[in-house]
């Protein structure tokens, strides 16, 4: 529902800011006064086309917002959270056009494109008018209206499911023959890859494994070194020992030497400690001999491994998976005919329930089609539209057309005259046969549109008496369960209406200026009354107009 609308500067407004509520809101004023502004305003916000006459003169720019509270299942909810927007519990349309026609479009603040405006504005709002409808003409809708006139949600979900599951299956089939062929085309260049891998025989982290063991045995390579030149070191010249021995010797021809002795016991440790350093060098350069092989080996596998990565464009770690891949492809050859065959069987079983799914919808449809005829005929007498014909006109497509919404194409048709073909909503009428002709359909299809809020703009044009009345208690019904605008000249329906807007126009400090006034119960009956009597309001015509708001005919 349209719960508030916000203009500014737009042609004759200036500044207006109203909120909106529930059942049938009537605007009335004389010719001129500037209510088709206000649609106009509103289109803008739904995503109407801009124009830069709409920018009020002197002003650089226009603004207007329309805020909606559609409930939580509401289309246009998930139009938001498609598009990745903030889900709010009112939804702000806003358009804001500049003084040299370029616009700009947001919802609940957040920049969106014109096109996505005008989709959400659709699916909160339809307009019917003399000149433009939108909504009911519109023939890819009537398949759903139909389906929801006759209670067939359940049958359509049906077919819907079953058309995705077919569509699934062909898919399924078409991607497994694109393998297949392509598997064929590269069979040879697989089992030669496959070949190397498979004697390469990869595994995921094994880069990582000779990368670590690669290095340890570098390091090691290094610490024989290192012990090696240790050892000889202590070895060069006759070794250490020996001259540790030969300094002994020197020295104890001293005989015994107090200042002598503490020097011998230190050659004697010394010459102790050397020796038990040359045996443990000894051992470790023994025990740490590396493997020369090993560390070839190791080289040798990782060069191999990360010359096949390069060569088939991948990561050493993915090696074995591309391998896998590549065993798969040529399993799917083995098996390709006999799986190519249960793919094709589940296909033609998919298509088999879409079809009996979607026959099914067809036969029902036509009941539905029949019992939409005769209810809408029964609108069309007292709106005047007696010699009218409305026909639901079911067409089966050929399988390549066939959809989610099945296998008919729906579209509503209508015949003004007596021998006239039938033909399409919006080719068919005059503006005000076509306003009222869309007002019978509303009142029977009131409930298979998402739609909350219905303008209707002079639906009563060049009508009056009954036939007013009609339309008034006509918009009546539909306010009960929608909320409804309607632009009217008819006291008959402006009297039916739960609340009743004033459109004027004023001049102030030599600008004119539209204005819009929420009227009271004793400003309505006499706004009805110069509605009923013209420019000269009467006693009667005050007594006419408190007769229609009584609801005396």
């Amino acid at each position: 529902m349209l719960v508030a609308l916000s203009i500014r500067d737009v042609v004759l407004i200036d500044r207006l800011d109203f909120a909106l509520g529930p059942g049938l809101t009537a605007l009335t004023g004389e010719t001129g006064a500037g209510k088709s502004i206000l649609l106009d305003s509103l289109g803008l916000a739904l995503g109407a086309r801009s124009e830069a006459g709409l920018v009020r003169a002197g002003a650089a720019q226009a603004v207007v917002s329309a805020a909606f509270d559609p409930p939580a299942d509401h289309p246009a909810r998930r139009l938001l959270a498609e598009q990745g927007l903030p889900e709010e519990a009112t939804i702000t349309l806003r358009r804001i056009v500049q003084a040299d026609g370029r616009s700009r479009a947001f919802v609940n603040d957040e920049p969106v494109s014109v096109s996505f405006l005008k989709r959400l504005g659709e699916s909160l709002v339809e307009i019917e008018g003399q000149f433009a409808q939108v909504g009911l003409t519109d023939a890819t809708t009537h398949a759903s209206l139909l389906d929801a006139f006759g209670g067939l949600q359940g049958e359509a979900d049906r077919v819907r499911g079953a058309y995705a599951a077919w569509r699934a299956a062909e898919r399924a089939l078409a991607e497994a023959d694109a393998a297949i062929a392509a598997a064929r085309r590269d069979e040879e260049w697989l089992r030669h890859a496959l070949a190397e891998l498979d004697r390469l025989a990869p595994e995921a982290d094994e880069e990582e494994r000779l990368d670590r063991l690669r290095r340890s045995l570098q390091g090691a390579e290094k610490r024989a070194e290192a012990l090696a030149s240790a050892r000889d070191e202590l070895a060069r010249n006759r070794g250490v020992t020996h001259a540790l021995r030969a300094a002994m010797r020197t020295l104890e021809r001293l005989g015994e030497d107090a200042a002598v002795a503490p020097v011998l016991a230190a050659l004697s440790a010394a010459q102790d400690a050397v020796a038990e350093a040359e045996t443990l060098l000894e051992r470790l350069v023994a025990d740490s001999v590396p493997d020369p092989r090993a560390l070839e080996a190791a080289e040798e596998r990782l060069f191999a491994l990360r010359a096949a990565a390069r060569k088939h464009q991948v990561t050493v770690a993915e090696l074995a998976a591309l391998r896998e891949q590549m065993r798969a492809k040529l399993g799917e050859l083995d098996l390709g005919a006999e799986r190519i065959s249960a793919l094709a069987q589940a296909a033609r079983s998919a298509r088999e329930a879409y079809r009996t799914a979607a026959e099914h919808l067809s036969a029902a449809r036509e009941q539905a089609a029949e019992a939409l005829a005769q209810a809408v005929a029964k609108e069309l007498a007292p709106l005047k539209l007696d010699r009218a014909r409305f026909v639901v006109d079911i067409f089966r497509r050929q399988q390549e057309d066939w959809g989610p919404d099945g296998a008919d194409r729906v579209q509503f048709l209508v015949a003004m005259n007596p021998g006239q073909a039938p033909a399409p909503l919006a080719k068919c009428a005059s503006g005000g046969e076509l306003s009222r002709l869309m007002l019978a359909l509303k009142v029977v299809l009131a409930r298979g549109s998402p739609v909350t809020t219905l303008v209707f703009d002079e639906v009563d044009a060049g009508i009056g008496g009954a036939t007013a009345a009609a339309v008034g208690e006509r918009l009546a019904r539909l306010a009960a369960t929608l909320q409804v605008l309607v632009v009217t000249h008819s006291p008959q329906v402006a009297a039916k209406a739960s609340r009743h807007w004033r459109v004027s126009k004023c001049t102030e400090g030599g600008m004119t200026r539209t204005r819009v006034e929420v009227l009271d119960s004793a400003a309505r009956r006499e706004e009805i009354a110069r509605m009923l009597a013209g420019e000269r309001i009467t006693d009667a015509a005050r007594a006419a107009a408190a007769d229609l708001l009584a609801g005396v005919s």
